[in-house]
């Protein structure tokens, strides 16, 4: 699989990924932690079906020390016994706020209440700008059709 366009040699892309990129920084530091972040990088990818993201952040997760079993089970994060139940919130946030078609209502309140029983404020915040950067960058790769597989950890740090 080719790519429809080369986001390195755009000036115009190269901005958007700049300040995407950006706002990922920013998130970095809001207390949420960053296998947390990566598990919800990787479910919204899955639901996406974005296999550039996928590299990356099953990558990127298992350089931090990710265990495989975790990362195996992430797309059935219901039924493993594995996850947290602040992970499971986070999780369950980044399914329904990738999926706000299929739900009249976007994201539960239930989902909503869990997500507040194990998040303050400030990591709640960020783990919505997580969702909704994961999904941008998603929409990018498979409209762009960047193909995956050659992503090594730390490729596009900061």
């Amino acid at each position: 699989m080719e790519t429809r366009l080369d986001l390195q040699n755009s000036k115009l892309a190269a901005n958007v990924i700049k300040r995407l990129a950006g706002t990922h920084a920013v998130l970095e530091g809001a207390g949420v932690p960053q296998l947390t972040q990566e598990l919800v990088n990787i479910r919204a990818s899955q639901i996406n079906g974005c296999g550039f993201c996928l590299d990356m952040h099953t990558k990127e997760a298992a350089a931090a020390g990710e265990t495989p079993v975790r990362l195996h089970l992430v797309a059935a994060w219901r039924e493993a016994t594995v996850f947290t139940d602040a992970e499971r919130a986070a999780l369950a946030l980044a399914e329904e706020g990738s999926r706000l078609a299929d739900v009249h209502e976007g994201v539960s309140d239930e989902t909503w209440a869990l997500v507040r029983k194990h998040y303050d404020e400030e990591q709640t915040l960020a783990l919505v700008c997580q969702v909704a950067l994961i999904n941008a960058f998603n929409r990018l790769n498979v409209i762009l059709r960047n193909p995956a597989g050659s992503y090594e950890p730390g490729m596009f740090a900061h």
